[in-house]
């Protein structure tokens, strides 16, 4: 599709420049016919043209179809990004670990959760040097993801979310705040509790955080959360840069 609106949009360029020489040569045919008083038949198909011109409105469609290609390549381009960014989310066939771009993964689930997030919320990256990590790449997506959702529900009209990555040495560091409504301090030993949730019915399952929890920990690594009412919530995640074994 990319490439045929590519072609589509050089084609029309030509087409525009042939039919711009076409009026201003009709025009100057009309012109003449009439002055001269001859070859009435030429008059009369330069005026049919012109009728025809108006009836289907040419100038607003020269005007109209370029910004059309336009929007239409630009619609191809963010439908390749989310396809890729799909692609590297799920990480097909990766049944094992692999070292994986903390900040690629990041970035995927970005893509794909962004409907969740662009109509209230803003996104603020504050990504340091980290390295590559052994993990299952897309558990981890799967934890971003969860994070990210939960982070977007708890803003309930605009607000921010900050992701900020930086390195501990064999440890790399990310955690993803917002400033939504925050968590009840008597709530925040069991967030990851299974089935726990203080979302209405139908908003959530309570499943999601603890899903995050236990990718973590099968990575050998931490979460934890701090949050103030009114103010917002921060997840912080560890995660080893190498594992000591392979897990079952």
């Amino acid at each position: 599709m990319s490439s045929n609106l590519k072609t589509l949009s050089e084609y029309f360029d030509d087409v525009m420049d042939i039919v711009l020489r076409y009026r201003a040569l009709l025009s100057g045919v009309r012109e003449g016919a009439e002055k001269a008083k001859v070859d009435g038949n030429l008059a009369g198909l330069a005026r049919d043209i012109e009728a025809l011109e108006q009836k289907v409105d040419i100038d607003y469609i020269l005007k109209d179809a370029p910004a059309l290609i336009h929007e239409s390549r630009e619609g191809t381009e963010r439908i390749k990004e989310i396809v890729l960014s799909l692609k590297n989310f799920a990480h097909p066939g990766e049944a094992r670990f692999s070292y994986s771009d903390v900040h690629k993964n990041l970035d995927s689930t970005l893509n794909v959760v962004w409907n969740e997030l662009k109509y209230k919320t803003t996104v603020r990256k504050e990504y340091g040097e980290l390295p590559e990590i052994e993990c299952y790449p897309q558990q981890i997506n799967q934890v971003f993801m969860n994070m990210l959702v939960n982070a977007a529900q708890a803003i309930k009209v605009k607000g921010e979310i900050a992701i900020q990555t930086r390195s501990l040495g064999d440890v790399v560091e990310i955690s993803i705040s917002d400033t939504g409504v925050g968590i009840p301090v008597e709530n925040l030993a069991r967030i990851f509790d299974p089935f726990f949730t203080t979302k209405e019915v139908g908003k959530g399952t309570g499943l999601g955080l603890n899903v995050a929890y236990n990718i973590v920990k099968k990575h050998r690594g931490a979460i934890d959360v701090k949050s103030r009412i009114g103010e917002g919530t921060t997840f912080t995640i560890r995660l080893p840069v190498h594992q000591a074994e392979a897990m079952e």
